[in-house]
């Protein structure tokens, strides 16, 4: 497995994840007619001249995804039972079309499982950065992680 089991992660550890993508007009029409939002701050760059931005904003929460699958390859890929939930979602700047954003990623906590034997949970921060290393998300999150196998 790509992922790492509950025993792997270190509290404190950093991630810079290396993945990178660019994100694009096209990825902002195909998220909000999938999500079926019809916001014009996303669609309508003739309305958006007039804001404080200037310019179509990208969906929130694609750039959320995009961050939350960034880290999946170093982190969970085939060891993560699901979310349980996060406690922080917040996107301190916009991203427009155009900019290139990474995922960073910091181990805060981790405790076996009460109810499960073979899992963990583990606490998460995720960062999104942008070409200009401004901040752009940062998500706290709890993950269900298997441990370990034992092997017979």
């Amino acid at each position: 497995m790509a992922g790492l089991y509950f025993e792997e992660f270190e509290i404190g550890k950093e991630y810079r994840h290396e993945w990178s993508r660019t994100v694009t007009e096209t990825d902002t029409v195909l998220y909000c007619s999938i999500t079926m939002n019809p916001a014009p701050i996303h669609l309508d760059a003739h309305y958006m001249e007039g804001t404080i931005h200037g310019q179509r904003l990208v969906p929130s929460l694609y750039t959320a995804g995009l961050i939350g699958g960034m880290i999946v390859h170093d982190l969970t890929l085939g060891t993560t039972l699901g979310n349980l939930g996060y406690t922080k979602f917040d996107f301190p700047a916009p991203v427009f079309h155009g900019d290139t954003l990474r995922a960073e990623s910091t181990i805060m906590d981790k405790r076996i499982s009460k109810s499960r034997n073979d899992s963990g949970i583990v606490f998460f921060e995720h960062r999104g950065i942008n070409q200009r290393g401004e901040l752009v998300h940062i998500a706290h999150r709890a993950g269900l992680m298997l441990t370990r196998p034992v092997d017979d």
